[in-house]
């Protein structure tokens, strides 16, 4: 997934419904909100909430 991908416009969090931003670094999709990643196996978010992961934030941009 690239950043500019419009499905990243559409794409939302399961748990609070907000937008999430990409992790290119990580493979994963990021709510700074919750606090939490979700990754992206062979291109494929998985945005079930079971599938989300608590992330620690060691760069705030991120």
């Amino acid at each position: 997934m690239k950043p500019d991908s419009p499905l990243l416009k559409i794409l939302a969090c399961p748990l609070d419904k907000g937008p999430l931003i990409l992790d290119e670094l990580r493979g994963a999709l990021y709510n700074p909100r919750l606090r939490r990643r979700y990754p992206i196996v062979d291109g494929i978010p998985q945005l079930l909430p079971s599938s989300g992961e608590p992330a620690v934030v060691e760069d705030p941009a991120v």
